[in-house]
């Protein structure tokens, strides 16, 4: 999985196999280390959640994009390349997401 962060902007890239393992388990994750130990790491995450809308948080070295399930699972189970989301996360502060599939990629 890929993650571009630029400006107010997150994008997350899954290649066909991510996509595959978020559909059965709900959730996929990368871990970049920063650092000699475990905490010095960066994980960030795309987890299907139980809510309306999409969310993401943040703490612990960790990003995560929570998105609702019926659009998840709607993603995962059709030619949509797809999803995003813009939130405000203070007043007048938008963070758009941009989830899509990477069927290009082949590793």
């Amino acid at each position: 999985m890929k993650l571009r962060i630029e400006d107010n902007s997150l994008r997350l890239r899954l290649s066909e196999e991510e996509v595959q393992q978020f559909a059965d388990a709900g959730r996929v994750a990368a871990v970049v280390p920063l650092g000699p130990t475990d905490t010095d790491s960066l994980t960030y995450a795309l987890e299907r959640a139980e809510t309306e809308e999409f969310r993401v948080t943040y703490g612990a070295g960790a990003i995560t994009v929570k998105v609702p399930a019926t659009l998840a699972t709607h993603w995962t189970t059709t030619d949509q390349n797809g999803l995003s989301a813009t939130l405000m996360v203070a007043e007048d502060q938008p963070l758009k997401i941009l989830i899509e599939k990477d069927l290009d990629c082949r590793h």
